[in-house]
């Protein structure tokens, strides 16, 4: 029996949990939580309750416990090296070192990696350590997104037009970016339609999952302010309706040129998640970014239809052995849809989530949300993710929907993810662009 230790609490660490649970061979699963999941807590042997950022917490609960293998599910420990930490003590992980986790932490270490080793994926950038030069480069692109050069929790990134409206605006946020990091990106702003592509690498094979497509703004119809992802869904032909084979194809041989890349700098192979989010344009597919994680909340999108035992594939990562043909997925569409507090994200509200009977076509999985005396209480950011699995996605989005039934308190969703109205405004956006190509 394997012994596997999780580090992270959110809905994707719960999703994880799951699947690994549900493999062939029973394991024994250990948790280390920043809080406590109510549904990570039911799947563990034990668990233990410390800061994500306590690398030696960390490390004393997985020196105690002996993981045969270690996943780590958020960005923040992999960004201060709790791999480097526990492969000193020979404790495997599934997840880069600090050095190769750069590719998520580091915007400007990812683009110019790309451009040193000429994978032509990017668009016009520029990077500045001060506001010296950046007005006249955003006249130079007309239409920019200005990036902060660290982890921002998914909220960092301002697009001019929709953010941002002036070039005023865009140097005061230039200003407040550089007061807390390093370094300020800004690009071109690309027009299309963004996907995620999870692949999973062994530090020679990289194997991708169905694409999916995430919803960052909080409101329906794309408004509102960024959030961590407000739900997403993936279909089941693996592809999406305006992504196409080839298209989906160089995302994929953009990832192994990364790996190669990255392997190459850093003098060392990276394992575990890479994680691309692309754009396709007129011109091409684009990278506007890796991960070094699963997504969230794109790994309840990948992992509930992973036919594969996962447990198998995290060894397959560790012993460098993966093989494609030995990881499968279901032919199912998925959609994901969070509900979250009422004002979330600027101003969320607390209070009580009471769930009734949820229906046995759908999987819940817990995020920000608290158990007190048999209460889920809210925690301020997503509460709980519910999925739906069906042979198409208008299925899969109606059994999304009507589990969001189950859930009273004050909170809300977008009900418009993976409808067929928000769909089809994908597939008019790029039908329009590929015209301009004609």
């Amino acid at each position: 029996m394997a012994k596997v230790l999780l580090i992270g609490n959110g809905g994707r660490e719960h999703c994880i949990a799951e699947t690994l649970c549900r493999g062939r061979e029973k394991i024994e699963l250990f948790a280390y939580m920043s809080a406590k999941n109510p549904g990570i807590a039911k799947l563990s042997s034990s668990f233990e309750i410390g800061k994500s950022s306590d690398l030696d917490a960390m490390k004393r609960y997985a020196l105690k416990i002996k993981p045969d293998f270690v996943v780590v599910g958020p960005e923040l420990p992999l960004s201060l090296g709790i791999v480097n930490e526990l492969d000193g003590h020979n404790i495997p992980c599934i997840g880069p070192t600090k050095e190769l986790a750069k590719l998520e932490t580091s915007k400007s270490f990812t683009r110019l990696l790309m451009q040193k080793y000429r994978i032509d994926a990017y668009p016009k950038f520029r990077i500045f350590e001060t506001l010296s030069g950046i007005n006249e480069f955003l006249e130079e692109l007309g239409e920019y997104v200005i990036k902060p050069d660290g982890l921002t929790g998914g909220k960092g990134v301002k697009v001019f037009g929709e953010h941002i409206h002036n070039s005023k605006e865009a140097l005061n946020y230039c200003r407040e970016v550089l007061a807390q990091h390093a370094n300020v990106i800004i690009e071109e702003k690309l027009e299309g339609e963004e996907f995620s592509y999870q692949c999973i690498v062994d530090g020679k094979h990289v194997i991708g999952s169905p694409l999916a497509q995430d919803h960052k703004r909080a409101f329906e119809n794309d408004m509102g302010p960024n959030t961590g992802g407000m739900g997403s869904y993936s279909c089941e032909n693996h592809l999406l309706p305006f992504v196409s084979k080839q298209e989906a194809d160089r995302a994929l041989e953009i990832t192994e040129q990364m790996l190669a890349a990255i392997n190459k700098e850093c003098a060392e192979h990276y394992k575990g998640i890479m994680y691309g989010g692309f754009i396709v344009t007129k011109d091409g597919v684009k990278l506007i970014e890796y991960n070094a994680r699963f997504g969230d909340p794109e790994a309840m999108n990948v992992l509930p239809i992973l036919e594969s035992d996962f447990v198998e594939m995290c060894f397959g990562v560790i012993e460098r052995t993966l093989n494609k043909n030995k990881i499968k997925f279901l032919k199912k569409a998925t959609v994901c849809k969070y509900v979250v507090p009422n004002g979330y994200p600027e101003s969320p509200v607390s209070g009580e989530i009471k769930l009734s009977k949820i229906p046995k076509d759908a999987k819940l999985y817990y995020a920000s949300v608290d158990e007190q005396n048999g209460k889920l209480i809210l925690k301020g950011s997503r509460t709980i993710a519910f999925v739906g699995i069906a042979g198409t996605l208008s299925e899969a989005e109606k059994i999304s929907e009507n589990s969001i039934k189950s859930a009273e308190g004050p909170i809300f969703h977008r009900k418009d993810i993976g409808t067929d109205e928000l769909i089809q405004k994908r597939i008019n956006h790029m039908s329009k662009l590929r015209m301009q190509n004609d």
